[in-house]
């Protein structure tokens, strides 16, 4: 199989990361928060660091170290209490904020942070990545999607690193389309009663994702 049969597999490759993309989880929860929340240019960061992590195990499946990590008993569980406990932290600080203060019995609104090339925007991006990479289930998930697209007649890290690329590239598409279309109606999630309820919801998922993540099994 030459580099022509790779392109032409690609649909399928395609199909397959859109039907992956737009299942629930971690990832998608965070997004949508984080678009509601802060826009279209705050979703950015998350969105970002997601596909960072999420390259990285492509190209740690490649060097065969996921399939070190999913083999070994102790890193996958590591790993797993590490990201559900994460994924728990994340839900806790969304339902704090969802009654961020009263004041005579009236709740409190507290302004968001605008979104910006500083502390804020590297706290989002680091999220995303720590949610990707404590995964555990993605080193599993890469070592048994990949090989499926990389010929026997071709080098395993390099076709990796180029399908990872593709994949990232769709998926940050994919991500912002989405971002951009709940980003639309910012302000209606902005506004106070209707952004309690979104903390408590977001921060509901991202509590049952991160104890099915600690309590089951592989």
């Amino acid at each position: 199989m030459n580099v022509v049969d790779i392109i032409f597999s690609l649909p399928a490759f395609a199909l397959a990361v859109v039907l992956i993309s737009a299942s629930p989880g971690p990832a998608m929860a965070l997004i949508l928060r984080r678009a509601a929340l802060r826009g279209f240019s705050g979703a950015v960061p998350t969105v970002l660091g997601l596909e960072a992590g999420l390259y990285v195990w492509a190209l740690l499946a490649s060097a065969g170290i996921a399939s070190l990590v999913a083999a070994s008993e102790v890193a996958y569980l590591v790993l797993r209490v590490v990201g559900g406990v994460f994924l728990l932290y994340l839900g806790i600080k969304a339902w704090r904020s969802a009654w961020p203060g009263r004041r005579g019995g009236e709740p409190v609104e507290v302004p968001l942070p605008a979104a910006g090339p500083g502390s804020s925007w590297w706290k989002a991006f680091g999220e995303g990545a720590v949610v990707m990479l404590a995964n555990p289930k993605i080193a599993a998930f890469m070592i048994a999607f990949y090989p499926q697209f990389v010929p026997a007649d071709r080098p395993l890290f390099a076709t990796t690193a180029m399908l990872a690329a593709f994949q990232v590239a769709l998926e940050i598409v994919l991500y912002l389309g989405l971002a951009a279309v709940v980003g639309r109606a910012g302000a209606w999630f902005r506004r106070p009663a209707i952004r309690r309820r979104l903390d408590a919801v977001s921060g509901t998922v991202l509590l049952a994702l991160g104890v099915r993540m600690v309590a089951e099994g592989r």
